[in-house]
């Protein structure tokens, strides 16, 4: 009897659900067993014939051969993924960091989402059953959806430290974010709404960024340790500098004239 296919929806949800889990996770260890914990589901369910470069080489150029379906595939999931984000608001960040400027907070949430990316760039996936992608092999696809996410949860809390929450509700403030994250802007800095309609401008970025992403991820899967530590270094770097990026961006926002 065929497997159960993991349904869209489901993949979204996990990955939401992983990408919070990591990020909030406050010590090394447990970052780590999070990490250990997903490579297992996917290696119970995901092959990858070889870890060796010319494998690595392969999977890349079939992704780059067929990347617009990737694409695709990996924006669809993102927006189904993003209003699933757990987000901590203003409230509950200033109880979690008491007596903490927005500056401190806005520092410790970018630490923590840089090392959440790294503990996600040494593993090869999440869950056990992703269906098969036109384009990107399933482990990058996994590792792509799961740091966007971890990117997305940091703007949507870099806005409520700074106290300039996208308006609208849950639905409309997450699209903001991912809007926000393909622009590497803050939400008040995006031009002609926060509308991804198939063939905008915005939809085409957000395309080009997550193309950008995946092939960072899809060093990850080069031999052992040293893709490992590649994509553990490559995305923790990544993270950081957006984070830095959005810090400034909403700073300047939150103090005029600084």
């Amino acid at each position: 009897m065929a497997e159960p296919e993991t349904r869209p929806d489901e993949i979204s949800l996990r990955a939401a659900e992983v990408a919070a889990d990591v990020t909030e996770a406050e010590r090394p260890q447990d970052r780590q067993r999070l990490a250990a914990a997903f490579a297992r589901a996917a290696s119970s369910g995901v092959r990858v014939a070889g870890r060796g470069t010319r494998a690595v080489q392969r999977q890349m150029g079939a992704a780059r051969r067929g990347a617009g379906s990737g694409t695709n595939w990996l924006a669809a999931h993102v927006m189904t993924m993003a209003p699933r984000l757990r987000v901590r608001n203003h409230t509950a960040l200033r109880q979690q960091f008491p007596g903490r400027s927005a500056d401190q907070i806005a520092d410790a949430l970018i630490e923590g989402a840089s090392r959440a990316s790294a503990a996600a760039g040494g593993a090869v996936g999440v869950w056990a059953a992703l269906p098969a992608l036109p384009a990107f092999p399933a482990e990058v696809a996994a590792e792509t959806l799961v740091l966007v996410g971890i990117e997305i949860k940091l703007i949507a809390e870099l806005h409520e430290a700074y106290g300039t929450p996208a308006p609208g509700n849950v639905a409309e403030r997450m699209s903001a974010y991912v809007a926000a994250w393909a622009h590497r802007r803050g939400v008040y800095m995006i031009p002609g709404g926060v509308v991804l309609a198939t063939g905008s401008p915005l939809a085409r970025l957000l395309r080009r960024r997550l193309a950008a992403r995946a092939g960072r991820s899809a060093l990850s899967l080069g031999p052992l340790l040293t893709g490992a530590a590649a994509g553990a270094y490559l995305n923790s770097r990544e993270t950081r500098r957006l984070g830095q990026d959005m810090r400034r961006d909403l700073r300047r926002k939150a103090l005029p004239g600084s």
